[in-house]
């Protein structure tokens, strides 16, 4: 199982002997076969916060539909602010993307693929933008079956 810690927030509370810091981490997990989950945890600690994030990806895994190695069609995803456009791109081309996309594109297993994020650089925005996108990808057998019924 593929785990990636995207972003861990350190936050601070002033209280009255100085401050006390709390985490919170956001994390990708995925066979690398098409299926990925992401997670958001918070602890005190550093570690927990992670192991936290970690298993509740691990509880919301989800198939993506992947052609080969790369996607069926040109996709755009959004959430919040945060807008993320995928395009396939031909075997060789490799995996053309940054920081939170890359990280969910690599826990699916795709390879080659043109990415562009646009609007806010938010991490939890970006990364839920491109699950966003990849639940949107669908096959030609799909629209065809859903024309038939």
């Amino acid at each position: 199982m593929y785990e990636n810690v995207v972003f861990v927030n350190r936050c601070a509370k002033v209280v009255k002997g100085g401050r006390r810091f709390s985490y919170a981490a956001l994390v990708v997990v995925g066979d690398q076969k098409g299926n990925i989950g992401i997670g958001y945890g918070k602890a005190v600690g550093y570690p927990d916060a992670i192991k936290k994030g970690t298993a509740h990806a691990k509880k919301g895994l989800f198939p993506v539909k992947l052609k080969g190695t790369t996607i069926p069609h040109d996709v755009l995803g959004k959430y919040d602010g945060g807008r993320v456009l995928l395009k396939p791109a031909s075997p060789g081309t490799g995996l053309i993307a940054g920081g939170g996309v890359r990280a969910v594109l690599e826990a699916a297993g795709i390879k080659n693929i043109l990415t562009k994020s646009m609007g806010s650089k938010n991490h939890i925005a970006v990364v839920n933008a491109t699950v966003d996108a990849l639940l949107q990808l669908r096959f030609a057998d799909d629209f065809a079956n859903a024309r038939k019924s």
